[in-house]
């Protein structure tokens, strides 16, 4: 994998908006951590008005640190660690007043390690106090507290690496396994999938349902959103119908369904800032 984080924008809705309203970035973890981590994501913002981010989630489980403040300054919501399972739906969250979010994006497959006893199936949907998943209660305050930068990366690399994640063939596989997803187009049905990984369907089913969280037919349907939002963003000359195509839809019906869906507009109308 890389040694940066990447630099894409695929699932944010409307990334040139988002950007505009808040200061985002992300940053490498250390090293022992890449093996199982996409990234470390942070978050601040300042509003005159309230905002709503919209996303179209990866297959990935999250740690997430948030703090909220009103205009004031006082805590709207104390700070506080969760752990955010995969989301089916699309993820909306008003933001208002001051706030700072530090973020933590497990690859797909990646977060087992960090909570061996906790197949990933049981957080999908879901968002849980981080002190009742993870083995050691995270630091929450010397995540969001440190107006630093790199303070905050340390204080979340200090907390990964205190939950000793030790190398798990099958979460190895399933991070494999998604990747392929992610990265070749070619890979379009499930068989097809579960034979480049040597396993039968069944079998790659229930791999996907423990350390995934979701099952392998919706990784594939997930990443051919995501491409269709990127081709979607990136101007109104786009052929739709050959897009659907080269992402394995029958026709471009079926990938207008999906789409609004997922996203909750059709993408031939889909007009960002």
């Amino acid at each position: 994998m890389a040694d940066g984080p990447r630099r894409d924008t695929r699932g944010i809705v409307d990334a040139p908006d988002l950007f505009a309203h808040v200061c985002f970035r992300r940053r490498a973890p250390a090293a022992p951590l890449r093996p199982y981590l996409e990234h470390y994501w942070l978050i601040d913002w300042d509003l005159a008005e309230p905002y709503a981010a919209h996303v179209v989630p990866h297959p990935s489980v999250n740690l997430v640190f948030e703090r909220y403040e009103a205009k004031n300054g006082t805590p709207d919501r104390p700070g506080r660690a969760e752990v955010a399972g995969v989301d089916p739906r699309l993820f909306t969250r008003k933001l208002a007043g001051r706030g700072r979010v530090c973020g933590v994006q497990f690859r797909p497959g990646g977060f087992r390690p960090f909570a061996p006893e906790h197949a990933v199936r049981e957080l999908t949907g879901r968002r849980v106090a981080a002190a009742d998943v993870l083995r050691t209660p995270p630091p929450v305050d010397a995540v969001l507290e440190p107006d630093d930068e790199d303070a905050r990366v340390a204080a979340l690399d200090a907390c990964l690496l205190a939950l000793e994640p030790r190398p798990d063939p099958r979460a190895a596989l399933a991070m494999a396994a998604v990747d392929r997803v992610r990265t070749d187009r070619t890979v379009r049905r499930v068989d097809r999938l579960a034979r480049d990984t040597g396993l039968s369907p069944r079998s790659l089913q229930r791999l996907f349902s423990a350390y995934v969280g979701v099952g392998p037919k919706w990784v594939i349907l997930r990443y051919r959103i995501h491409e269709a939002l990127e081709r979607a963003a990136s101007g109104p000359a786009v052929d739709w119908a050959r897009l659907a195509a080269d992402l394995g839809y029958s026709d471009q019906a079926h990938l207008v369904r999906d789409f609004t869906a997922t996203v909750g507009v059709p993408p031939t109308v889909f007009t960002p800032r």
